[in-house]
């Protein structure tokens, strides 16, 4: 597992989301209203909306294409829908507000 600083918790509004590109993988981060930062897999697993245009309520982000609600601490589709996507452990330094995020060592090369 590979740790590493993505962002800045001021280059993210709360409610609001960022996205960077790790290898063929597009991730979103998202922060919460609670301060809290979650970062996903940006695609949906129905059609591929790009979640990180999607609304966030509560701790879930809303497909912008067809409004399917995916958790994101866990990456679980809400029911009646059926799907997960990939969701990657963050942390925030209280003390520089740097946003770290660990991946998977082969996701890093």
């Amino acid at each position: 597992m590979n740790k590493m600083q993505i962002a800045h918790i001021s280059d993210i509004d709360i409610k609001g989301s960022r996205t960077f590109t790790l290898g063929d993988t597009e991730v979103a981060l998202f922060r919460l209203s609670d301060g809290s930062v979650h970062a996903v897999e940006n695609r949906c697993p129905h059609k591929g909306g790009r979640l990180s245009e999607g609304m966030v309520c509560g701790t879930t982000v809303h497909c912008p294409l067809h409004d399917w609600k995916i958790e994101l601490r866990s990456g679980r589709v809400q029911e009646p829908d059926e799907g997960c996507v990939n969701t990657f452990p963050t942390e925030i330094d209280e003390s520089s507000g740097s946003i770290y995020i660990t991946l998977p060592t082969l996701a890093a090369r």
